[in-house]
């Protein structure tokens, strides 16, 4: 049987782009997936299987329903063995055009949201010595302009994971963070196209997510930066 068979992965923002990516990948190892996202009428339920796949409504900006949402996963599956914190948004603007609440947005959905999901799912993950995941990105480290929102968020939570990591070290959770560079997806209104073909295809991440599940348990990769092997 194969490592991952049957273990339950909970996937934030998995309706789309990223998350999609990674739950395919998941149910192709023979994992029991379950996703969320705010927009859950997106997906089309039918192309999966309901012994296999759970798509829940949640907006990881709300505590209450990332609760929910475990509680959901465990009340169908009775186990959680890993989260994969990937929901996320992008306010891009100079500073002096940024709203306040923009500004608010950006940090409750990719800094607060992941420890929502987390606190969530912390006490199911220590009973099953489980995997967390973070959806970090490359602006976790390099800044640019138009980006004071989204570099503060990323560079939050690639700190927040780090710590956390030697947090959870005692009770053998791993923490790993991943860093995309330029990934196809819809991410920031962006439709992806024939041209985005050189950059790191959703599905990418999903293969490099069931990569770090696969790893022997005395190794963790703890942060991942990892970018288009060709320049744009």
């Amino acid at each position: 049987m194969h490592k991952l068979q049957d273990k339950v992965i909970y996937i934030t923002g998995g309706t789309k782009g990223i998350g999609k990516g990674i739950a395919q990948q998941a149910l192709h190892a023979g994992m029991k997936v379950a996703v969320s996202g705010r927009n859950v009428d997106q997906l089309d339920r039918n192309e999966y299987s309901p012994e296999q796949f759970l798509l829940i409504r949640s907006d990881v900006k709300e505590a209450a329903d990332e609760n929910a949402a475990v509680e959901t996963i465990l009340q169908k599956w009775g186990r959680l063995d890993v989260l994969v914190a990937n929901a996320g948004i992008g306010h891009f603007a100079p500073f002096d055009q940024l709203t306040a609440e923009q500004w608010q947005d950006t940090l409750d959905t990719n800094l607060t949201g992941v420890f929502n999901s987390v606190k969530a799912a912390l006490p199911a993950l220590k009973n099953s010595k489980g995997y967390i995941i973070t959806i970090a990105s490359l602006a976790g480290t390099n800044f640019f302009a138009n980006g004071t929102a989204y570099n503060t968020s990323k560079f939050g939570l690639v700190g927040f994971s780090q710590a956390l990591m030697l947090d959870l070290r005692p009770f053998r959770i791993k923490v790993t963070t991943i860093m995309p560079g330029s990934v196809a997806t819809y991410f920031n209104n962006h439709v992806p196209n024939d041209k985005d073909a050189w950059k790191i295809q959703p599905e990418d991440i999903g293969q490099m997510v069931i990569d770090l599940l696969n790893m022997p348990e005395r190794t963790l990769p703890s942060k991942i930066e990892v970018r288009p092997s060709l320049p744009s």
